[in-house]
């Protein structure tokens, strides 16, 4: 049975590979391991070159995750939006932005080179700030898009929470504008499966038992993740590696998911939406 979380950071300063072995004691099968903010990893960015830095080591721990475990893993890396706010206030707009268009040429070549399968997180912060640097973010998004467009790879978004029907409304927009559906994902999305039916777009749940009974409800068109942090000072935040597989085996027990629900969620959703097949 196949089984995959979405969205899993992990840091050789963390756990790194053993998160990893947790996930798969727990009966994880697949993992996206998504970039976090390069001072995380240590570096602190100056320009693009250090954005690359940053990207290879998850590259590279994503990497030693398919050596070391039977798991298969794959990298998405992007610009975290928070990111974006400290870069927006140490270098201003001007600078912020070439440094961005830059780090996205470098992400261009990661993905053509098969070194990740998609782009993210990127989007807009889930904390207050001016709207200026709302605005900036906002641009800086919809490049994102657009470049999740012209490679026809998928994009996971970093958004502020929402449950108004409107935002769905104008994340539809934007998307239509900039970005192409099938490849846009909502992390850390409601489980609000009919209205991101609606405005097709991917919505990938954070993988608590309400959340997926709410889910299941309205259909299984989503993906489930953890958003696991892998930081030593903050152990099991958002959620714990084990989350994912544990969550969906036990809704599998009590009936609330198939295995035809299991088959779609964490196989077909994300085969369709990342271009991969998973074995």
């Amino acid at each position: 049975m196949i089984i995959t979380d979405n969205h899993m950071h992990l840091d050789p300063r963390g756990l790194g590979v053993e998160a990893a072995k947790k996930f798969s004691r727990a009966g994880g099968t697949h993992l996206i391991i998504v970039y976090k903010y390069a001072k995380d990893y240590g570096i602190d960015v100056k320009d693009e070159r250090d954005f690359e830095k940053a990207y290879d080591i998850v590259i590279n721990l994503c990497r030693k995750v398919n050596k070391k475990t039977d798991l298969e893993a794959y990298c998405i890396v992007g610009i975290h939006p928070a990111e974006i706010v400290e870069l927006y206030k140490k270098f201003g707009e001007e600078k912020t932005w070439d440094l961005c268009t830059r780090t996205f040429d470098i992400i261009t070549k990661k993905y053509e080179e098969e070194e990740i399968i998609g782009v993210g997180e990127i989007g807009r912060p889930h904390f207050p700030v001016s709207s200026e640097v709302m605005e900036f973010c906002q641009k800086v998004m919809n490049e994102g898009l657009t470049l999740s467009k012209d490679l026809d790879c998928a994009i996971q978004l970093h958004l502020e929470s929402f449950e108004d029907k409107e935002k769905f409304y104008e994340l539809e927009k934007t998307v239509k504008n900039y970005g192409r559906k099938e490849r846009v994902i909502k992390h850390f999305a409601p489980p609000n499966v009919n209205l991101f039916r609606e405005i097709g777009i991917m919505p990938s749940i954070i993988s608590s038992k309400k959340n997926v009974k709410e889910a299941i409800k309205e259909g299984n068109r989503f993906l489930m993740e953890t958003d696991y942090i892998d930081d030593l000072t903050r152990p099991g935040a958002v959620m714990g590696p084990k989350t994912v597989p544990k969550t969906t085996l036990k809704l599998l027990n009590s009936r609330i998911l198939s295995e035809n629900d299991i088959y779609k969620i964490h196989k077909e959703n994300i085969e369709k939406v990342y271009k991969i097949n998973l074995e």
